[in-house]
């Protein structure tokens, strides 16, 4: 099941979207002008059958050139499991892009990014795929996107490395963002955002196939997030069951 279903991931591979604003669960190729930064945040309550964990990362974004991108996340976490329970400071994150190809038409831009994210093992032991691993991983990945004045398009696809691990993990995500609003000076939007995540740790021989519903709110150059994050399939442990996410999030870009 999980091979046909990363097969399609592949195939959609470059389909993952995001209209006027940044998408929400998903990253974006589109940049902005160089020497520009971005402060962010992206608050995700993840509630599985172990427990729930909330992850509040804070997020600076600096472009050195219009093509280039270097971030560091820095975020705090607070859990509740079956097993542990606490506050901490989760993984360290580093982040690189790289904006390799563009290209401009009429009221549309199609744009390919190749992306970096060095994740440090700052954070508990949790066994939280993407929060807290206290585990060296690297992540690889190219992001691409077709952005248009009425839809936008954009995809990911990546492989997450952890030597000392066992969360190696091939992933890929697709989504649509839907701008409700006409296009306007200063800027004003409201975007409808439809994203998927597809994850197959083959280590572990487990599969997740998430679907994400969310709505932004965009004024000139702060954005407001809101989203919830549900399972399509899982093929995973019982016990590591996803019954939801919520993320709430802003950034602001100066």
């Amino acid at each position: 099941m999980k091979q046909y279903l990363l097969l399609a991931g592949l195939v959609f591979a470059f389909a993952k979207a995001h209209s006027q604003g940044p998408p929400i669960t998903a990253d974006k190729p589109i940049m902005l002008g160089g020497g520009s930064f971005t402060t962010k945040t992206l608050t995700e309550i993840r509630n599985t059958e172990r427990g729930t964990a909330i992850h509040i990362p804070l997020m600076l974004h600096y472009l050195p050139t219009a093509n280039s991108l270097i971030a560091v996340h820095l975020p705090y976490i607070n859990y509740d499991l079956q097993d542990a329970s606490g506050s901490d400071l989760a993984d360290v994150k580093i982040m690189g892009k790289y904006q390799f190809y563009r290209k401009d038409g009429t009221g549309r831009t199609f744009r390919m990014v190749a992306k970096t994210l060095q994740t440090l093992p700052t954070g508990p032991e949790l066994d939280l795929m993407d929060l807290s691993t206290g585990k060296y991983a690297g992540y690889y990945g190219l992001v691409s996107g077709l952005e248009t004045l009425k839809y936008g398009i954009s995809t990911e696809i990546g492989y997450n490395w952890q030597p000392d691990g066992t969360l190696d993990e091939f992933r890929t995500k697709l989504g649509f963002g839907l701008p409700l609003l006409k296009p306007q000076y200063p800027n004003k939007q409201v975007n409808l955002y439809f994203e998927y995540t597809s994850a197959w740790l083959h280590e572990r021989d487990w599969y997740q196939l998430l679907y994400s519903q969310g709505i932004q709110y965009a004024r000139k150059n702060i954005t407001f997030d809101l989203a919830v994050q549900l399972p399509l399939v899982q093929e995973i442990a019982p016990d590591r069951a996803l019954n939801y996410s919520v993320f709430l999030g802003t950034r602001y870009t100066f």
